[in-house]
């Protein structure tokens, strides 16, 4: 086993006893020019380093790396521009960020070169269900892989929870297939992504209806506009929503929590665990 393997396994599998052993935070670092929240803030590899380097100090205990937009209206990009974007920047990223690396992608040739270049989480957006050989790559380098849900487009009425599960089932039944390990996978309710603001509310109420499918689940409502105004109009809600949504879904039991802020997650967890545990 060669040096470079040995280094990726022991970053996958620290994260994965991180995971098991709690609560984790994942810090996002985009290098796009159009993402909603700090879209053109990372592009240059110093500024995504610096960035990736601050999350880590915050509190983050991995990275999650995005070269394109995923926000409602995005512009898709092709492979060639998105790993043009990551190239310049990965190796430093994997090296000197001082925690593992994850790289949001649903393109299976963008993730495995990221794969070649040490990352170990596979953040895809279409639950491996957009290209056909993601499941395959991530399961020939023994990747962490999370599995997000999505649709094309919202449909007021349909049971989104159910459709959840339907959807988590094929995703799951392709995983095996291929030969993804059970202890690889992370499930994500797609808070965002094909869903009304009310069915945003049942994915995140439906966190332990997920748990029981066996496999831990991430959260991603960072400042995210279904909380814009919820604060009234004195108040731009959506840090005060994110970290309120993510304290009720840590308390139904979701464990990876995918936040542009991790230092406030890092205090308000610790407030959440001294109320729950008492101060140790």
């Amino acid at each position: 086993m060669t040096s470079e393997r040995l280094i990726f396994e022991a970053r996958r599998d620290a994260f994965l006893a991180r995971l098991a052993a709690g609560r984790a935070i994942m810090g996002i670092v985009n290098v796009t020019p159009d993402s909603f929240s700090d879209g053109g803030l990372f592009l240059a590899r110093e500024a995504a380093l610096a960035q990736a380097k601050k999350l880590v100090a915050d509190g983050a205990d991995i990275v999650d790396i995005g070269a394109e937009s995923t926000r409602p209206g995005h512009v898709p990009v092709s492979t060639e521009e998105e790993w043009r974007r990551l190239e310049p920047l990965l190796a430093s990223l994997v090296n000197e960020a001082g925690a593992p690396v994850s790289i949001d992608t649903y393109k299976a040739e963008t993730a495995r070169r990221a794969l070649a270049a040490g990352v170990v989480m596979i953040n895809d957006i279409w639950g491996l269900q957009r290209d056909p050989a993601m499941a395959e790559v991530v399961a020939e380098a023994q990747a962490s892989i999370v599995i997000m849900h999505n649709r094309e487009a919202a449909e007021d009425s349909i049971d989104i929870v159910d459709d959840m599960q339907r959807f988590f089932e094929r995703s799951l039944e392709i995983a095996r297939r291929a030969g993804v390990a059970d202890r690889l996978i992370l499930l994500d309710p797609g808070v965002g992504f094909g869903k009304t603001r009310a069915q945003n509310y049942a994915a995140l109420r439906a966190i332990p209806q997920l748990r029981r499918l066996g496999f831990p689940v991430l959260v991603g409502v960072s400042r995210k506009s279904i909380f814009r105004d919820l604060a009234g109009e004195q108040i731009d809600g959506r840090l005060i929503g994110t970290l309120a949504a993510n304290i009720v879904a840590a308390g139904l039991g979701a464990q990876l929590f995918r936040v542009h802020d991790a230092l406030e997650h890092k205090a308000a967890f610790a407030v959440l665990e001294a109320l729950q545990f008492g101060e140790q």
